[in-house]
Parts: C-alpha cells; structure tokens; sequence
C-alpha cells in the first residue's frame, strides 16, 4: 500500500493499462498539456485536472493526442477506434459537455453490442468530472450520472477514494463495453492508501463503508464522506448506521442495499442531484418495490433542489447536502412513530 492521492491513483491506473495493453491510449482537450499541437514540450500537466500528467513522455502523442474542441468528435472517434480492436480513454472535461456528445454515446457505443447481435463490442472509456464544490457555475457544476445510468448499454463508475478510483478505473479499462467514468472535482485532491501494482475492482460490487443497526445510508462520491460525518455526530446520539457506496450505479449492487434495508428498516440516499428522476428516487423505488415490509419509517431523500446550480459560495454549499442535513434526517427516520 502506497498513499496517494485520487489524482495520483487515477494516472497510476493510466501508467499501468497502457504498459499492460499497447491498445489502450488516452486522447481528449488538452490530455497533453494544452499546447494542441504535436511538439509538446515534457513536464506539461497533462489534462485540466493533471489526470494524464507524464503519459505523453513515456507513450508519445500517438498514444496520447490532443483532441480538437468537439466532444462530438471526441466520443464518436472514441467509439470508432473501439470497434477497431483499441481501448480509447477518452476525456470530457466536464459532464456538462455530455449533452453534445450524447448521440454517439446513447445511439451509437451503447447499443453497438445489441445491434450486432453479439459480435461487436465498444469497449471505450469516457472519464468526465462532475459535482458541485469549487463555485464552477450551472454550466460546470452538475451531476448527470444519473441521465446515462438511464441507458441500457452504458456502464457508469464512481469511485470516492483513491483506492477505488485506481481499481474502478482499471476495470473501466478492460471491459470491454463503453464505460462513462465520473470523477468528483473535489475529491482529486484527497488522500488514502493504494494498492501497488495492478489492482482491480469488479463492477457491481458495493463497498461497506461502515455498519451500524439503526439506518441504511446509500451515497456516492463526495456524498459518502459527508456520510461519515453526519454518523459520526449521530453515533455520539447512540444511532448507528450502514453506509453503502455503490461505487458503480449500473451495474447496481441491488442485493447489498436491499440487505441492509431490511436489517435497519430506514433508509436515507443522498445524491447531489436534483430530486426529480434522480439516483436518488430510483434507490428509493428500489426499496420501496422489494423490502417495504421492513421499513419502520419513510424512506428520505436528500438531494439538492431541483434548480441549476449557483454560482456563489454561500447558496452552492445550500445547494448541495450537507452533513447535517444528513444527520438530521436519520434521526427524523430514526425517531419516527
């Protein structure tokens, strides 16, 4: 175990895929470092974030290549060159920029398997930042996991430690259908101990954050560690609970949130999202529909409003949920006769 940063972990993932697999190559705005031009120079960044930092040094600009400013271009070329036998890691800066890309994402990469009956497969990444956080405005501060967790076809990771986000991304990697990675802003920046050498996590498979017997906590992203502070302050109250990180919202570990639902009876999902259509509202459905016998209270949604986001710092952080929002809704489920 090595700690590193979620930054780190994600180009440690990068290093170790491309060394792995001479198919696999990473391309976007700026993936270089900015120059848009074949003759950069090295100790470029690498990428808006620093994610690719280094990789053109040791793969060259064949296997890392500046993208022109066209997310259409980016995600069609992506899926393209997957059905060509290469694993593309291509990046949108933001999810934001999703909605000019979605006809080759929704009409064309996911349903590529499908429509050919088996005999293709897309096995492209599309890494992309999301969440609110950092006062980047509405136009950079959604969260559209939700909007491609809706399309059959599609797989969707978010990982909310560096171990995770090493492990999810390696996977992402070697599947071999499109995956849409969503990487928190805020989080790039946090650290936590990473395995060494090649470390995997399989999709589908929830991660126990922490156990407790009195309410189910269901979060993703920047939202489990507001999790964890909200139970620290309500195990100081004698209420425990189970908070469980999904880490990929399809394929969805059913089994893992509908076990501990019906061992606490409550349930509380925090999304950064809006309320309507959210992850939100389908772990909710999803509670309601299979353990409603169990629960001993209503379920409780905490997401933010359904608004785009602000721009100034004091209504984004009342934008989006908080950890004593959190806490007090646990003990609103906890406490209710």
């Amino acid at each position: 175990m090595t700690e590193k940063t979620y930054r780190e972990a994600l180009t440690d993932a990068l290093f170790l895929e491309m060394r792995r697999d001479e198919n696999v190559f990473v391309m976007g705005e700026d993936v270089v470092g900015g120059t848009g031009s074949p003759h950069a120079e090295p100790g470029f960044v690498g990428g808006v974030f620093g994610v690719t930092g280094g990789l053109h040094e040791e793969f060259g600009l064949d296997r890392c290549i500046d993208m022109p400013i066209s997310e259409a271009g980016i995600a069609g070329t992506a899926a393209g060159a997957a059905l060509a036998g290469k694993r593309p890691v291509a990046e949108i800066m933001f999810c934001d920029f999703m909605g000019l890309c979605l006809d080759q994402l929704m009409n064309q990469a996911a349903k590529f398997r499908y429509m050919f009956g088996g005999k293709a497969t897309c096995p492209m990444v599309l890494r992309t930042t999301y969440g609110a956080g950092m006062n980047a405005a509405s136009q950079h501060s959604q969260s559209l996991h939700p909007l491609v967790t809706a399309i059959p076809g599609l797989k969707v990771a978010m990982p909310s430690t560096p171990a995770d986000a090493k492990g999810l991304l390696s996977t992402a990697i070697r599947d071999d259908d499109p995956v849409i990675f969503f990487e928190h802003k805020t989080l790039y920046t946090i650290s936590g101990d990473v395995p060494d050498g090649e470390y995997l996590v399989p999709f589908g498979k929830a991660r126990m954050v922490s156990e407790g017997d009195d309410c189910t906590l269901v979060a993703t992203g920047r939202m489990i560690s507001f999790c964890e502070n909200a139970a620290q302050a309500l195990a100081d109250d004698g209420i425990t609970c189970d908070i469980i990180d999904p880490r990929t919202t399809s394929p969805l570990d059913e089994d893992a949130i509908l076990d501990s639902v019906e061992k606490t009876g409550r349930l509380v999902v925090v999304d950064e999202t809006p309320p309507r259509c959210s992850f939100a509202s389908d772990i909710a459905a999803l509670a309601a529909g299979e353990v409603f016998s169990s629960l001993k209270a209503p379920i409780k949604q905490i997401t933010g409003p359904h608004s785009p986001v602000p721009f100034a710092k004091e209504l984004e952080s009342e934008f989006v949920p908080s950890p004593t929002k959190i806490r007090d809704a646990v003990a609103e489920v906890v406490n209710f006769k």
